[in-house]
């Protein structure tokens, strides 16, 4: 008796410990940025438009803060200001705050963590018992670089380009899921002449190199190219522009932001994650006491509906008669089902049977 009476009370107290790093009354609200701005229109900015829509939408305070420069130190600096500003939940967007999650996370345990695109890996000897003030979210984005390859083949286009920005995890799954997709789809419609040319910027912004590398991919037949990395797409779009291509943008919606710059239309998709939906679900959480950190959570699909998914091709994808809304419905209903398989393995390039690709390597 006394054994389930411990057992009972050691289960309430964990559960408290969960639940109430920051509740409902006193929640209060930070985003750290990793080394861009919230004006990227990507990563960033989604994450900040997400996280203060809701905190406006419900009454708690928001701040965001931005490092003075790309560093471990400094994104380290603005987590330990937001804490002594009497934030107590800390939005964290991107690899590049897993150093930094290994040290302020068990240093901070009345704090809340909600870390977007920070794996296992990311969190080093956290990962063998992940701290319950910590949330992390992945996604599966092999999954969506695989929606956006088939609908680019068919959709008509045959010669495609892959743009990744560094070649961390995530932007491999990406560039390795558009391979399979491109091929899954010239498959299906037994074309032989569908070619992919395959880069890495080897970071995560345009400039007038990977602009010039685009050119010769553009001038040389490539019609749409897949740009992987933040604000990479600038180099993308540029060169489009100039040759009459078309680009697919990633992790949000990318038209408004692509086509504004560069021309209406440009923007064939985007591959999404998401982020947003990721931010609003654990805020909600957080807020209404339910918050249940100590995991890393593998996103993906969790429906036949897309819109309902964290991951998902754009609203604003330009559909054709080769590739209709119910086309990507039909496709969005066999991947949920298991019908169709994509590979995450990002340790060896996908086996292909109907495309051509070629591996081009880092630009720089």
């Amino acid at each position: 008796m006394m054994k389930k009476l411990f057992a009972l009370l050691l289960a309430a107290v964990m559960t408290l410990g969960v639940m109430s790093f920051a509740s409902a009354a006193d929640m209060a609200v930070a985003m750290v940025s990793d080394y861009q701005d919230i004006t990227d229109q990507s990563f960033n900015q989604t994450t900040h438009e997400a996280a203060k829509a809701f905190c406006d939408a419900n009454g708690v305070t928001y701040q965001y803060y931005r490092p003075a420069t790309d560093s471990d130190e400094d994104r380290l600096s603005s987590i330990e200001k937001a804490i002594d500003d009497g934030f107590n939940t800390i939005i964290l967007p991107g690899y590049a705050f897993g150093p930094v999650i290994q040290k302020v996370v068990p240093e901070y345990s009345d704090i809340t963590f909600i870390a977007l695109d920070i794996s296992e890996s990311d969190i080093g000897d956290l990962a063998a018992a992940v701290p319950a003030n910590l949330y992390c979210a992945v996604y599966q984005e092999e999954l969506c670089g695989y929606m956006a390859g088939y609908a680019a083949v068919r959709l008509g286009y045959k010669k495609l380009g892959y743009l990744g920005g560094m070649a961390v995890p995530a932007v491999i799954r990406y560039g390795y899921g558009f391979v399979q997709g491109a091929d899954a789809a010239a498959a299906e419609l037994g074309l032989k002449d569908v070619e992919v040319k395959y880069v890495y910027g080897n970071q995560f912004y345009g400039d007038a190199d990977i602009t010039a590398y685009m050119d010769t991919w553009y001038k040389g037949g490539t019609q749409v190219v897949f740009a992987c990395g933040a604000g990479i797409f600038t180099s993308a779009g540029e060169s489009a522009a100039k040759f009459g291509g078309k680009v697919i943008g990633v992790d949000v919606d990318q038209k408004g932001i692509i086509d504004g710059l560069y021309g209406e239309g440009i923007t064939v998709t985007s591959a999404m994650k998401g982020l947003a939906l990721t931010v609003t679900t654990e805020l909600t959480a957080v807020k209404g006491g339910t918050f249940v950190g100590g995991r890393v959570d593998t996103l993906g699909l969790v429906s036949a509906n897309p819109a309902e998914n964290f991951v998902q091709i754009a609203p604003s994808t330009q559909f054709g008669d080769g590739f209709t809304a119910e086309d990507y419905a039909a496709l969005v209903a066999k991947m949920y089902a298991g019908e169709i398989k994509v590979s995450n393995a990002i340790d060896a390039e996908p086996a292909v049977t109907a495309v051509t690709v070629d591996y081009q390597g880092n630009i720089k």
